[in-house]
């Protein structure tokens, strides 16, 4: 670690312990680059665009026709490499509140410079199309970024697993396999002697570190996440993170035991569900309460509610005729979108869920998008005309 300048201790550290040397190193040695403070972030650091520019070298990158890279500022030479070697770029969404990835697409005919500006955290907003869970990504390379990471290639996020269960997840949708490579980003400094007790089954390792003045090939032989660890995961990133919602959805609906780490692992699935119905049933009083019927009471999640004439309505389409409306209730209720009130139109394959609040509406549309019942893919989206409570028939998608 000449490179380096002094070497971090790491020896009977806990991961908060060296993630905070490793900020209060970089910031100190003059090391650290926008944004600042990097306490709190994969952190930039001065040399990250030559550190990125390796990646080129690396024949798993060559192979490669979808590159997945994280949106964190140091790993923007990363995009740019993936853009210019024309492969396609997936960026997750950030803290993966609206789906999981978003396709990165330059315009047509697209310069140097417009590449460029399509690689920066602007450039993922502006230039991206989501991709949904059934659009079949087949991701052949990962680039993370990290806090640290050690040469046998145990790796240390910033500490929110964001990285983990997105890896997880692509596990889960099938979109990478036991062999998709993971290469990390990071200055020298950051390659550390990390404990391996330190280590979950969660934690995501890497195949690849590549720096300022190194690439590290880790022939790491601990395995990577099989896939998402229920038992891990709490009700409160559940509710953060409504392409997980989904996928829990998807899991429990093929027989896999989907008991979150705060459920009670002794209650039969029968108990956990009727707990959830009443857990429903105690925020919303009349979830399936007729178009323009007035809830009996008042909303104790929003008092302000009470007496509020505006509706949003979200349109689900492409119901199959098979389908009855226990089974996408039964789904709302999985998902923990369940609308005010539900009209169900299932001779003409669709349905409208009203909401209360705009924001529920907008939850409810990232959790169903990509959703599958009776084998067809629902079609997903707000009504074109919005109705006031009371009213009757809603004009839209006739």
């Amino acid at each position: 670690m000449a490179a380096a300048g002094r070497a971090l201790p790491s020896a009977g550290r806990s991961k908060s312990d060296i993630r905070e040397e490793v900020w209060e190193h970089l910031e100190a040695s003059g090391l650290a680059e926008f944004p600042r403070p990097v306490r709190g972030r994969i952190p930039n650091f001065k040399g990250s665009l030559q550190a990125c520019c390796s990646l080129r070298e690396l024949e798993a990158f060559s192979r490669a026709r979808e590159v997945k890279v994280d949106p964190d500022k140091p790993l923007e030479g990363a995009r740019l490499a993936a853009l210019q070697a024309r492969k396609t770029l997936l960026v997750p969404t950030p803290r993966l509140r609206t789906g999981l990835f978003n396709r990165i697409v330059p315009p047509p005919g697209a310069t140097k410079e417009m590449l460029r500006r399509c690689a920066t955290s602007q450039g993922v907003r502006d230039f991206s199309v989501p991709v949904g869970l059934d659009d079949k990504a087949q991701v052949d390379l990962v680039v993370v970024g990290s806090v640290a990471v050690s040469e046998k290639g145990w790796r240390i996020g910033k500490g929110e697993g964001y990285a983990d269960m997105e890896y997880a997840m692509m596990v889960s949708m099938g979109a990478v396999q036991e062999d998709t490579p993971v290469v990390t980003i990071v200055h020298d400094c950051q390659v550390l002697d990390i404990a391996e007790e330190l280590l979950g089954d969660h934690d995501l390792t890497v195949d690849y570190i590549l720096t300022p003045t190194r690439t590290i090939q880790t022939h790491c032989k601990r395995p990577k996440p099989q896939g998402i660890m229920w038992h891990k995961v709490s009700s409160e990133m559940l509710g953060k993170i409504p392409i997980l919602k989904t996928l829990r959805w998807r899991e429990k609906q093929a027989g896999k035991d989907v008991t979150l780490q705060d459920e009670h692992p002794a209650l039969a699935d029968t108990n956990r569900a009727a707990i959830s119905d009443r857990k429903v049933m105690a925020v919303n009083p009349q979830p399936w309460a007729a178009p323009g019927s007035a809830p009996g009471g008042s909303d104790p999640v929003n008092p302000k509610s009470e007496g509020s004439d505006t509706i949003t309505t979200v349109y689900v389409g492409n119901l199959p005729g098979s389908l009855r409306v226990s089974q996408l209730k039964s789904a709302l209720r999985e998902l923990q979108v369940v609308p005010a009130a539900l009209k169900w139109q299932g001779a003409q394959h669709r349905a409208f869920l009203d909401y209360r609040e705009q924001g529920a509406a907008h939850r409810a549309l990232s959790s169903l998008q990509g959703l599958s019942l009776g084998g067809s893919a629902l079609r997903v989206e707000l009504a074109k005309s919005q109705r006031n409570k009371g009213q009757g028939e809603i004009n839209s998608h006739k």
